[in-house]
């Protein structure tokens, strides 16, 4: 992991695309700024591991139904 050290109105940059922007910093939150391209999605981390787990439950199910079918067709 890298660990960088930032103040208020600084940036990192990611890439050619990617900028994150320290734009304030209250108690022990800190508020970030991204400019990145639209295809790019950004979501905070414990959405993102949402998204993923839904996305599985999905394609879990989607493997359930298909084997049904294919047991279906057997008969």
């Amino acid at each position: 992991m890298l660990i960088l050290t930032r103040k208020k109105n600084e940036s990192i940059q990611i890439g050619d695309d990617i900028e994150i922007k320290v734009l304030g910093i209250e108690g022990d939150q800190v508020k970030l700024g991204i400019e990145a391209p639209k295809s790019v999605e950004i979501h905070r981390k414990e959405i993102y591991l949402d998204i993923k787990e839904q996305n599985n439950e999905a394609a879990n199910i989607s493997l359930d139904v298909l084997r049904i079918l294919k047991d279906s067709n057997k008969n």
